[in-house]
């Protein structure tokens, strides 16, 4: 027996949203409808698709095999409703969008959201290796990422560049000057994205190459955990200058040893970076 289109939409509506409900929601219909045609779906294949986890679906090896197939089909059949609706102004629509920082990427969706009030936003913070894992699967319409890996097909488009800074408390002893070396880090507390974040690869690398050890470092869930610890005198942070909101309370010091600048980029998996909310979102972005 073949699958029918209902049940392709259904599955791959749940796959993306990783949730029954939600898929419902996006596809305008009820969650019952969505359930029923993935057990038909599942029925048909004679496997398992979706493990109900308490934090949503997750996929079984047989539906990622799925997903990338259905997922293109999915954007192909946008594309053609695209074509054939009318080029007025955006008035709805669904935008997955993740990142491995909160700036850049939450000032071009403030200003996105300010043009397109009625486009939903899915906004989601990965570590950096996380992202570009997603990136590969095609989980999500658009990745704002620094120094992305380079995959067949994806479109890459610069938005910025940045250093890397030594973020300190206005009342810090070392606040005061103009810049800082690793070495002078060495005994401080230095707070830094979890593993897997191209923060810790860079400052990995330059630590062995010039010898330093950074005895005491914190390593915090999100870029927004490193400024509430940097504030509340747990430490020095090290992340990009612009990955953070500007604080009063804060200074940002250039660091000898990491005179580099690092692209922040805007990524849209292939097959995607023809969709019309796709194209408005870059758009913003870039101009």
């Amino acid at each position: 027996m073949k699958p029918s289109p209902y049940q392709i939409t259904a599955f791959t509506a749940a796959a993306r949203e990783r949730s029954f409900s939600k898929a419902a929601e996006s596809l305008g219909v009820t969650q019952s409808s969505i359930t029923q045609h993935v057990a038909k779906l599942e029925k048909i294949m004679g496997t398992l698709l979706f493990v109900r986890r308490r934090d949503g679906l997750e996929l079984t090896p047989a539906a990622e095999e799925l997903f990338q197939i259905s997922d293109r089909l999915r954007t192909l059949e946008q594309l053609v409703d695209e074509k054939v609706a009318s080029y007025g102004a955006l008035s709805d629509g669904h935008l997955r969008i993740i990142a491995n920082a909160p700036r850049p990427a939450l000032p071009v969706i403030a200003a996105y959201t300010r043009l397109y009030p009625q486009v939903r936003i899915g906004f989601s913070l990965y570590s950096w290796t996380i992202a570009m894992q997603k990136l590969h699967e095609r989980d999500m319409d658009i990745a704002i990422i620094t120094e992305p890996e380079a995959l067949e097909g994806v479109s890459i488009h610069e938005i910025n560049q940045t250093p890397y800074k030594a973020h300190l408390r206005r009342d810090h002893p070392l606040a005061a000057r103009k810049s800082l070396s690793l070495r002078d880090l060495a005994e401080e507390t230095v707070i830094m994205p979890e593993d897997g974040s191209f923060t810790q690869r860079v400052v990995s690398a330059k630590t062995r190459e010039h010898g330093i050890e950074l005895s005491r470092v914190i390593k915090t869930s999100t870029f927004p955990v490193v400024k509430e610890a940097v504030l509340h005198g747990v430490g020095v942070g090290i992340v990009l200058e612009d990955s953070l909101f500007p604080s009063r309370h804060l200074v940002a010091l250039p660091l000898k040893e990491m005179p580099e600048v690092y692209r922040h980029c805007l990524v849209t998996p292939p097959y995607k970076q023809d969709l019309r909310l796709v194209r408005s979102f870059l758009d913003v972005a870039l101009q």
